[in-house]
């Protein structure tokens, strides 16, 4: 039995001099790339035209980006980028010729991406006359899988860790321990993993349910689900991750846990509810 992971991967995947390739990036496109193919099957089960949901993809790319960099330079860097507003969508530092460098868009926020998220498709749910709920249901058939693959994106990184732990699975993250021994590096939870593992179990049985059981689901009910299977996790998870701020030390319940109770609230209503359209098929 091994008494613990050493991990001491590069977030890059090659570094180009001007631009850097970095897994979090990759693993972030896949999941949206993976996540088309899956809905394009859906669309076709439910006689929807292909070009419905090309539309719907480019909606659901611009407002996840528009969202994720406003939430990370609003919420946590709101100083900078509120004196130098032009850095918030210049994807490159320093000036031509000089110390030019493209650096892409770094700083991303998931909650903001998911802020932006939740107001593009609602656009979209009232620029195609389509049910909000309906697209929001199509969505979470493969969001989970989407936040696979960002987890595994955190993991690269080696962020979204966990409190110490003497199993052996726990990990020695090289990287947060600069020039520390690495005997002297505490073995952590790998929370990221466990997240990650969750969201593909949680796929699985939303794309089970779909083709077991569609259409005799109303819109909004994978929405919910997703809403309690995912936030319950993670309201799991948080008790052997480490605290995001000093003050959640006194606290029973984390701010992570604490935002998780109203999504799970939420998914039982929109679960449970009796009223509500069944979900079947929108053709244009």
């Amino acid at each position: 039995m091994l008494a613990y992971i050493v991990w001491d991967v590069r977030p890059q995947i090659a570094d180009l001099g001007f631009i850097e390739l970095r897994w979090y990036s990759m693993l972030f496109l896949l999941g949206f790339i993976i996540g088309y193919y899956i809905l394009n099957n859906v669309f076709k089960k439910e006689g929807i035209p292909v070009e419905l949901l090309e539309k719907l993809t480019f909606w659901v790319v611009i407002s996840t980006i528009i969202g994720a960099r406003l939430g990370h330079c609003l919420f946590y860097e709101p100083e900078r980028y509120l004196a130098e507003p032009w850095k918030i969508i210049l994807p490159f530092e320093g000036k031509p010729g000089e110390d030019f460098r493209f650096t892409g868009y770094q700083g991303l926020a998931s909650h903001g991406g998911a802020i932006g998220l939740l107001i593009g498709l609602y656009l979209f749910a009232r620029k195609f006359k389509r049910p909000y709920l309906w697209v929001l249901d199509r969505i979470a058939i493969v969001a989970a899988l989407v936040g696979t693959c960002i987890r595994l994106g955190n993991l690269f990184n080696s962020e979204i860790v966990g409190n110490p732990t003497t199993l052996p699975w726990g990990i020695k993250f090289v990287r947060l321990n600069p020039g520390v021994p690495l005997d002297q590096i505490i073995p952590l939870h790998p929370a990221q993993i466990y997240e990650a593992i969750c969201y593909l179990i949680i796929f699985v049985i939303l794309m089970i349910l779909y083709y077991r059981k569609f259409p005799k689901f109303k819109d909004g009910y994978f929405l919910g689900l997703i809403f309690i299977l995912v936030f319950a996790a993670r309201f799991l998870i948080e008790f052997v991750k480490e605290d995001q701020e000093k003050f959640e030390a006194s606290m029973p319940l984390n701010m992570g846990q604490l935002l998780s109770i109203p999504f799970i609230i939420a998914g039982f209503i929109l679960v449970l509810r009796k009223s509500g359209t069944k979900s079947s098929t929108v053709t244009s």
